[in-house]
């Protein structure tokens, strides 16, 4: 297994909101209009999974919760792809209203795919952990 972490980023919010919002993939329903439609088609949630259908892959991807730790990790399982790999995203509070996140991938990737690919996972991954750190999580709670 290949494992792709993020730089640690700051977010303005208490650990608890963060926690209340990536924990319930409902909330996906706020950033919506940030998805590529002419990419993703299908895109239903819930409080535990994602299914959506991105376009070249041909089938649904489901993003499930498999596990939470109140206000510290929530990990979600990938199911649907031709490669097996889990996500998840630390936090960990600081100071009031100052913490910060970690994102992590790790997926069995074939060795080309990784040689090929990782260098732009690796700049999703920290991409991604710096759009986080700019959501407004408290006032989404």
């Amino acid at each position: 297994m290949k494992t792709y972490e993020s730089h640690i980023a700051a977010v303005a919010a208490d650990a608890a909101a963060i926690y209340a919002v990536v924990s319930n993939l409902s909330n996906l329903e706020r950033v919506r209009d940030l998805i590529p439609q002419d990419k993703v088609q299908e895109f239903e949630t819930d409080t535990d999974f994602v299914r959506l259908k991105v376009d070249g892959l041909g089938q649904k991807i489901v993003i499930r919760i498999v596990d939470r730790i109140p206000g510290d990790m929530v990990k979600f399982g990938i199911e649907n792809l031709p490669v097996d790999g889990n996500f998840w995203i630390q936090i960990k509070q600081v100071a009031p209203h100052d913490s910060r996140i970690k994102l992590t991938l790790k997926a069995e990737l074939p060795m080309m795919i990784a040689m090929m690919a990782g260098k732009k996972i690796q700049e999703g991954m920290d991409q991604a952990a710096d759009m986080m750190a700019k959501m407004p999580f408290e006032q989404w709670i």
